[in-house]
């Protein structure tokens, strides 16, 4: 319980122990949208049961979180020159994807854990986020792993706080072993204990709604304390949005999206590779680029293949028949709640090969390498996943699992707990 806590929350329990009938949760994420939109059913369940909630974020990201109906608590984003003096440090991809992709994703990830998430980014935010702290006097944070401004205030200022997932459970090891020498300058400029910032990290319970099925065998070395599983608000097979219309319309629907931020990394020989396979294939396919790209920048289009900057997912996906993505964790989740089998095509960053190692260890889909090959070997993965009875069960089987979770409603309690 924080030092600042308000009595009138407080009802009695047997012994010393005390139930919150409300309180007030700080959530905390990075400016990205694939780390946010993970803790949006947790937050809305929070509110719907009375909790106050706010959402610490950069100003730069405010918006996106207003924009769903939350208080958001800006805090300073990095200053651009020394956002860019990191940035320029990161291995640029080809526009023919020539370069190894394994190299890509080893030093990326290292610059952007350590550097990025620990570095520029958790300085810039910490002296809002301890602001926050002290002024909303939160009895719960509610962070992301990547999100290390949180986790040092609320060492600082004593205040519980529990993860929610962004990956599977290895993604948390894997972000406290990239930000070891990050957390230990904060324990050493801020005179606290020698790993205690890691060791709060991995002791935190883990809010997810990834599927059992998915983390099974993705444990590498330590764990969370406790996981605690919910069902993300999964696509109903029989109910889409309006899609624009183009190609023939009793032809497959092939979604292929790479994320928000894969069109500013330098990867446009990727979207074209991907409209060159997918323009052989029988299928309607709708590209996404997400920010950065424009639909436009890559005609001329295949009559099969139409370009948008981006389309809700959720009006998407109940007419998929297969997905092709970069493993990213939002994208790759909510096509195993719908049941659609998947291509993944890592780009750069860990937790993509983590996915795509899973997706294909559970037959729900197939990984392919986003090398100078890929337009080769698109196309017949993609008939596989359209095709292939056994891929097509198996993401049945997963989506069935993932509804008969717990709704994040029933998860109140275990927040509550944890404060």
């Amino acid at each position: 319980m924080s030092g600042a806590a308000h009595p009138a929350s407080l009802l009695p329990r047997t012994g010393h122990e005390t139930i919150l009938d409300r309180m007030r949760v700080l959530v905390a994420s990075t400016g990205n949208v694939g780390h946010f939109s993970p803790v949006v059913p947790l937050a809305r369940a929070l509110e719907a049961a009375g909790d106050e909630v706010r959402v610490a974020t950069p100003a730069s990201f405010a918006d996106r979180v207003r924009a769903h109906g939350f208080a958001a608590a800006p805090v300073d984003d990095p200053a651009p020159d020394e956002l860019e003096a990191v940035y320029r440090t990161l291995p640029r991809p080809g526009a023919d994807l020539a370069q190894s992709s394994a190299a890509i994703r080893d030093l990326s990830n290292l610059i952007m854990v350590r550097d990025v998430f620990g570095g520029v980014d958790a300085r810039a935010a910490l002296p809002g986020m301890l602001a926050h702290i002290d002024a909303f006097a939160p009895d719960l944070v509610l962070r992301e792993p990547a999100e290390v401004a949180s986790l040092v205030a609320s060492q600082l200022r004593s205040v519980p706080h529990v993860q929610y997932g962004i990956g599977t459970v290895t993604m948390v090891q894997f972000m406290v072993d990239g930000l070891r020498s990050s957390l230990a300058a904060f324990e050493r400029e801020l005179d606290l204990a020698d790993r205690s910032l890691a060791d709060a990290a991995l002791r935190a319970p883990l809010f997810t709604h990834a599927p059992e099925v998915f983390d099974e065998g993705s444990v590498e070395t330590a764990a969370p304390r406790s996981v605690h599983r919910f069902r993300l608000p999964a696509s109903d097979r029989d109910r889409g949005g309006a899609l624009p219309s183009w190609g023939d319309p009793d032809a497959p629907l092939v979604y292929a999206t790479f994320g928000s931020v894969a069109a500013t990394m330098a990867f446009e020989g990727l979207y074209r590779s991907v409209m060159a396979a997918l323009g052989g294939v029988d299928a309607r396919v709708l590209l996404t680029t997400g920010e950065g790209g424009t639909a436009e920048a890559l005609r001329p289009w295949p009559d099969n293949v139409r370009v948008e900057q981006w389309w809700p997912q959720a009006e998407v996906m109940p007419h998929t028949a297969a997905m092709v993505g970069h493993g990213g964790f939002g994208t790759t989740t909510t096509a195993l709640a719908a049941g659609v089998p998947q291509v993944v095509i890592p780009l750069f960053a860990t937790d993509q090969w983590i996915n795509a190692a899973r997706v294909r260890d559970i037959g729900v889909g197939l990984e392919l390498d986003a090398g100078p090959d890929l337009a080769d070997v698109l196309a017949d993965a993609v008939r596989t996943a359209i095709e292939d009875p056994r891929m097509r069960a198996a993401a049945r089987a997963v989506r069935n699992d993932m509804v008969a979770l717990p709704h994040a409603r029933d998860l109140v309690q275990a927040l509550h707990d944890a404060a």
